[in-house]
């Protein structure tokens, strides 16, 4: 069933605002991949991406998706919209084939959309593999291309990829967020990877906001932005023009 998402035109993708938490302004989205399967309904994304990725499907769907994020850009752009960018999760395989960067180049430039309005958003695990991701990361930086870390803190890589790799911006993992208010340790966490991403030059992103407590300990730590059910599900793009472009 996965095989054939694409061509069924099964899949589709909602888009999750970020929001400044100093201005309350909204600029940027994160793409989030949705499959609702003739049979099965909706099928979470915990079940069929590791399914995309063992199968080696992920390449196809993640072209498919990179087209859609530009097509939605060029949209938006044509129709005179304020500028945003639009983060797309990028798996660790996709970027182990060599010819990502060279990929994402070629549909930026077909759609002619800002470079900078377009976001690849990469694990910890991707980050790994040096020599390969420097590599990619770099021709990706020279395209013009935002670089984010997703899941900050919870991987096994070493801090000194942040000196190495040219990142923008760190998201820290919902997994200190949750209970921030309550939990000390979450809190001093979240704060001492803030305090890091500014020394670094680096914008600071945190995910799964749920509270207000949360949010108002984040913007107090000078966290630039957050995402979460606080302020928005992922939603249709119809949704996103409504709320944000009207």
């Amino acid at each position: 069933h996965l095989r054939r998402a694409i061509e069924f035109n099964e899949l589709d993708l909602h888009y999750q605002p970020q929001v400044n938490l100093k201005t309350g302004e909204i600029d940027s989205f994160e793409a989030l991949l949705r499959w609702n399967n003739r049979k099965f309904g909706f099928v979470s994304p915990a079940q069929f991406i590791p399914m995309a990725e063992e199968s080696g499907l992920i390449h196809s769907i993640g072209d498919w998706v990179l087209e859609v994020v530009c097509l939605q850009l060029k949209e938006w752009q044509d129709k005179q919209f304020r500028q945003v960018r639009i983060a797309v999760n990028i798996s660790p395989k996709q970027f182990q084939t060599g010819a990502f960067a060279e990929n994402a180049r070629n549909i930026i430039e077909k759609h002619g959309i800002h470079p900078s309005s377009f976001e690849v958003e990469i694990t910890e695990s991707a980050l790994m593999n040096m020599k390969d991701t420097l590599s990619t990361l770099q021709k990706l930086k020279a395209i013009g291309v935002t670089i984010s870390v997703d899941d900050f803190g919870t991987g096994y890589s070493s801090l000194s990829y942040l000196k190495q790799y040219p990142i923008d911006i760190i998201k820290i993992d919902r997994s200190f967020i949750k209970d921030i208010e309550v939990d000390e340790k979450n809190e001093a966490i979240a704060k001492t990877i803030i305090n890091l991403a500014h020394n670094l030059g680096m914008q600071v992103i945190a995910e799964g906001v749920e509270k207000d407590l949360q949010a108002k300990i984040l913007k107090e730590a000078n966290c630039h932005k957050a995402q979460g059910f606080l302020f928005s599900k992922a939603v249709p793009a119809s949704e996103i023009v409504e709320k944000y472009f009207a």
